[in-house]
């Protein structure tokens, strides 16, 4: 066929139940469609990346499942995604808001993504799946940790004019948020790009998934999303 032959190949581990090679004798398989149909193919994915090591076995059960879906995309991710949307929503008109100077804390929490930003990529070149999405997960915290500093629900009631501290605040962090859906697209396509669809309604065909920092458009109306996370009981 005139094709040249690979020059490397690729194998993952096993997935394990509990640190048992799946079986029918035993009787201990999983089925991916199932856990898929009824919590979604991206949260599938994301687990399946986030808890298997290129080569290493990797163990699978229910509860492990449950745990890392209500911790990293129920609470870190999904209630950050709410908390955003809901406070520009009520404070302005759904609009992305306009900043105004940066103080030394958002140019540290700006600088803080964009290193994580460099090892996101490293690892990703070097095939460490699981390293880059914590790296990516690791955005997403600093930037709750971020809004807890700048608390936008208080300086709200003292400004929402543009250049305003709660604008500013509020662009930074709904921009971040963009960044850290971008680097979790190929992870979750689905689930970030209803996020980075709402954030500023460009077209599949159209966006690049640009990391840089300020692509969103001050005044661009969000689109509404609810509860994309919801979490499992």
């Amino acid at each position: 066929c005139n094709i040249s032959l690979p020059k490397t190949i690729f194998a993952h581990g096993w997935w394990l139940i509990e640190d048992t090679k799946m079986s029918k004798s035993i009787g201990n398989v999983i089925k991916p469609l199932n856990i898929a149909d009824k919590y979604g193919v991206d949260s599938l994915r994301y687990f399946l990346m986030r808890n298997m090591v290129l080569g290493q076995d990797a163990s699978y059960s229910f509860e492990i499942f449950k745990e890392r879906y209500n911790a990293d995309l129920a609470n870190d991710y999904g209630n950050l995604v709410n908390r955003i949307f809901i406070l520009i929503k009520k404070n302005f008109n759904n609009k992305i808001p306009k900043p105004g100077n940066y103080n030394d804390v958002d140019l540290e929490t700006i600088a803080n993504t964009k290193n994580l930003s460099e090892l996101i990529i490293q690892n990703l070149n070097n095939l460490k799946i699981h390293e880059a999405i914590e790296d990516t997960l690791n955005i997403l915290r600093s930037i709750n940790r971020y809004l807890e500093l700048k608390k936008p629900w208080k300086s709200v009631k003292v400004s929402v004019e543009e250049g305003s501290e709660s604008a500013t605040t509020l662009y930074i962090s709904a921009e971040l948020l963009r960044i850290a859906s971008c680097f979790l697209y190929p992870i979750m396509p689905s689930k970030t790009d209803q996020i980075i669809q709402a954030l500023d309604t460009s077209t599949n065909d159209e966006y690049n998934y640009d990391t840089s920092f300020g692509i969103l458009k001050p005044y661009h109306k969000l689109i509404n999303i609810n509860n994309i996370f919801p979490r499992i009981d």
